[in-house]
């Protein structure tokens, strides 16, 4: 159990939130209350659903001054699509040549925040393509006052509303750009998550549109892998903080991305494959997307199994999936505290992490299957794939799993969910 859920259980119990919620509807907490334990703005960062500490079950938390927060069974979450290029139709190549070639401190090829990542996006014409808009200039970032504003939301089975008012909450945006007939509020990853806080584009949008005239224009922007994905919501009901409708998403890389079912097939025909990890379990995560990303957030410098939790807005558990996963693939390893230094035990990306993210983005996902396709089960099944067109289903997985001794069988389940996942990641490749 990580600090935080420690923090906020005992929270819990001293102020018998629960049994407040279940009376009442919600709880009001301050800031002061919870700095008792710990710093509030380190209490209250639950970007993701998974993030949020056990104790709270199905309740959420939402700031409404800058120094009050509600605790109440609200509907905070949206799902993100799964990452699909395919059905956007597919990843469309960026212009670099919009890039003034005298920008020295600029590296296509080695954006590593999210701010960068926005920047990049809006002056080599991305967001521009994306919204439709001829012209986007780069206003508003950072942190505001929210202003002050009400709204309902539903419960998480959406059969009650609570009515929240806000007044004065700090509102942080990440970018806003501002066209000739629309204003974007851009809210920027540099990781991938399964879903996002809606407040982190209703807030700003309630902000702003209580100041201009102009449409706002709310769109998600996932930077990871070298491709920007951006998601345009709109609010169906500008009064209802649950109601984000995406309304576009597409994909765009600076890089050419085209990679054909021949050369996968050939990496397949060309790589050995090799025995299992000693020492490592077998996988059980899901979404290589996170893998990837992992690894790369692993190239800027190393994170505790706590750390890669915050950032991924996991519990800590899931963070030794995810790691045991790079490992697994060669990308990462343990790294204790040199010499007599004392400290927690981080995860590191290894040599082989650090070449294959040097690589052009087909090189790289070509490099990160020949490593998926070195262990048996996936050479096997792959095998199949390229003979049948398809990829043999769960209950096929799980028998080979279990006949080659990766797994018992009451982890089995699991872990072909992880192993099909990947599989279908290497297919969609080529979409």
């Amino acid at each position: 159990m990580g600090i935080i859920e420690e923090k906020w259980e005992t929270l819990f119990e001293k102020y018998r939130i629960r049994e407040e919620v279940d009376a009442h509807g919600c709880f009001s907490i301050t800031a002061d209350q919870i700095r008792e334990f710990k710093e509030p703005r380190l209490m209250t960062k639950f970007d993701t659903r998974e993030s949020l500490p056990k104790v709270f079950g199905r309740l959420g938390i939402l700031p409404v001054t800058r120094g009050k927060y509600v605790i109440g069974d609200f509907r905070l979450y949206e799902d993100f699509p799964e990452f699909s290029p395919e059905s956007a139709g597919g990843i469309k190549r960026a212009d670099s040549s919009l890039i003034p070639d005298y920008l020295e401190t600029i590296d296509i090829k080695d954006v590593r925040s999210e701010a960068a990542a926005i920047r990049l996006m809006g002056f080599s014409g991305i967001l521009e393509d994306f919204l439709g808009e001829k012209r986007m200039i780069e206003t508003v970032s950072g942190r505001m006052a929210s202003g002050v504003f009400s709204f309902q939301v539903h419960s998480e089975d959406r059969k009650r509303l609570s009515a929240i008012e806000v007044n004065n909450s700090q509102v942080e945006i990440d970018g806003g750009f501002e066209g000739r007939s629309c204003f974007s509020i851009i809210e920027g990853k540099n990781v991938v998550h399964s879903n996002f806080l809606v407040r982190q584009l209703y807030y700003p949008f309630r902000l702003w549109r209580e100041k201009i005239r102009k449409p706002i224009r709310p769109v998600f922007l996932v930077y990871s892998n070298n491709i920007f994905r951006l998601l345009e919501y709109e609010f169906t009901d500008w009064q209802l903080y649950d109601s984000p409708r995406l309304i576009q998403e597409k994909y765009y890389s600076f890089e050419d991305t085209a990679i054909r079912l021949e050369e996968l097939a050939e990496v397949w025909r060309e790589t050995k494959v090799l025995s299992e990890p000693e020492g490592i379990p077998f996988i059980q995560a899901d979404s290589f997307d996170k893998v990837i990303s992992l690894t790369e957030h692993l190239n800027r410098h190393p994170l505790t199994s706590q750390e890669i939790a915050e950032v991924f807005g996991f519990r800590e558990r899931q963070s030794g999936y995810y790691y045991n996963a790079c490992a697994y693939l060669g990308l990462a390893c343990r790294k204790k505290p040199a010499g007599a230094q004392k400290g927690p035990v981080r995860i590191g990306i290894t040599p082989a992490g650090r070449r294959l993210l040097s690589l052009s983005y087909r090189e790289r996902q070509l490099g990160y299957v020949k490593r998926i396709l070195e262990h048996e089960i996936f050479h096997e099944l792959f095998g199949i794939f390229l003979s049948t067109g398809t990829i043999p289903d769960k209950k096929y997985i799980e028998k080979r799993m279990m006949s080659m001794g990766l797994c018992t069988e009451s982890l089995a389940g699991r872990r072909a969910s992880s192993v099909a996942g990947w599989l279908r990641w290497i297919k969609h490749l080529t979409d």
